[in-house]
């Protein structure tokens, strides 16, 4: 029996200088991971930041700009 993905497994949260301003969520990793360039591409500017996380998990997939 093959299992229902969950429509909100994959967040992608916009944040302007720390107020969150824009939430998506997918049930597929990589239509969310497109969707995250396509964010950063849409609105990648000084003080935005892009976060993807897998809400099954809690962990963070991936951050724009990167933390390192």
């Amino acid at each position: 029996m093959s299992r229902v993905p969950d429509p909100q497994r994959y967040r992608l949260t916009l944040t302007f200088d720390g107020r969150p301003v824009m939430r998506g969520w997918w049930p597929d990793e990589a239509v969310a991971r497109g969707q995250h360039t396509r964010w950063v591409g849409d609105w990648g500017r000084p003080g935005a930041r892009v976060v993807l996380v897998d809400e099954e998990s809690g962990s963070v997939l991936t951050t724009w700009p990167d933390d390192a």
